[in-house]
């Protein structure tokens, strides 16, 4: 059960007389009572027990209590207990003084008188009360922010998710249709404006449909996966791959080359491509042999729009697969 509904009172005291009276006063307390006749008594039970409060006699044989009140003070768990100094000796304010040093928060003084004791008592039982109270708020005040940490890591979370989805092929992750125009459009804007030059490459796979006709869909899925990892590792820094739909992918080369070296790059991405492909689908484990045509049209100054650029790498791409498929041509 709860002890902050069952708080406990260590009363500590050398004569059994004074342990009686102390328990007959608060007998009602609404407090667990317990007790110790030594200061290593009270000691033990204190590391054994939470108390939320201790009424502890000053002279006693062994270890006193203004010893006991100090080496609790020296213990990180124990020094917020709340120690009242019961005692008929040390009035003086020397020794009060002593005492509050020590740990005391307060004193009461034998003969002990029954309203006083029970007044100080609920008070320090209250307080502990509420101290319990605002622990447990700030303990689930914490347990709530953990949990809207979460929610948010979770929603920042989907909403990336979301954002990926919107921007990539499911399938590949490469960009899709719609980052695929931004960044074209964006390149085009450096371009235009006075920086790097450009090009635009498109890809036809050149016997896809055979193998996904021949194999299924998963063969063909595999494929496509396959050669989008292909492309990825032929990209340079700036460089962007996109999916289009289909066996149809772009490649946007960012800060344009030499021709020759651009045409360059392209025979070796075709040459990559045209490697046979180990798949495995649910049939087994076969493999396929690919190409691709590819289509190139470099920005110029003339370059109106991206429309008209796409249009242009289009063309060359027709020509590529009129002329026998796998091959490289560069727009006119």
């Amino acid at each position: 059960m709860d002890d902050t509904l069952h708080p406990k009172i260590l009363i500590v005291d050398d004569t059994p007389a004074n342990l009686v009276a102390m328990r007959r006063l608060l007998v009602h307390a609404g407090a667990e009572l317990y007790e110790a006749t030594r200061g290593n008594e009270a000691l033990a039970l204190c590391l054994d027990h939470e108390f939320a409060l201790i009424l502890l006699d000053v002279n006693m044989p062994d270890m006193d209590g203004f010893e006991v009140a100090e080496l609790l003070a020296q213990d990180e768990q124990l020094r917020e207990t709340p120690i009242i100094f019961v005692t008929a000796a040390y009035a003086d304010d020397l020794n009060r003084l002593k005492g509050y040093r020590s740990g005391a928060v307060d004193y009461i003084a034998k003969p002990v008188n029954d309203v006083i004791l029970q007044s100080k008592v609920r008070v320090f039982l209250e307080l502990y009360a509420a101290r319990a109270r605002l622990e447990q708020m700030l303990e689930e005040l914490t347990e709530r922010n953990d949990q809207l940490r979460l929610e948010i890591l979770e929603r920042e979370r989907a909403e990336a998710q979301v954002r990926h989805q919107a921007t990539h092929d499911m399938l590949t992750g490469l960009p899709n249709r719609v980052l695929f125009h931004d960044r074209l459009g964006a390149a085009l804007r450096r371009a235009t404006e006075g920086g790097p030059g450009f090009a635009l490459v498109l890809l036809d796979i050149d016997g896809f449909k055979g193998v996904n006709d021949r194999h299924g869909h998963p063969a063909g899925d595999a494929l496509l996966q396959a050669i989008a990892a292909r492309l990825k590792l032929n990209l340079r820094t700036g460089d962007t791959v996109a999916r289009l739909g289909g066996d149809e992918f772009a490649l946007i080369v960012a800060e344009l080359d030499e021709l020759p070296v651009l045409m360059r790059r392209c025979h070796e991405l075709g040459a990559s491509l045209a490697e046979p492909y180990p798949l495995v689908t649910p049939q087994g484990g076969i493999v396929a042999h690919v190409s691709a045509s590819i289509g190139i049209a470099p920005w110029t100054a003339q370059t109106v729009d991206d429309e008209a650029l796409i249009q242009a790498a289009d063309r060359a791409l027709y020509r590529a697969k009129e002329g026998g498929k796998n091959r490289c041509v560069l727009v006119e």
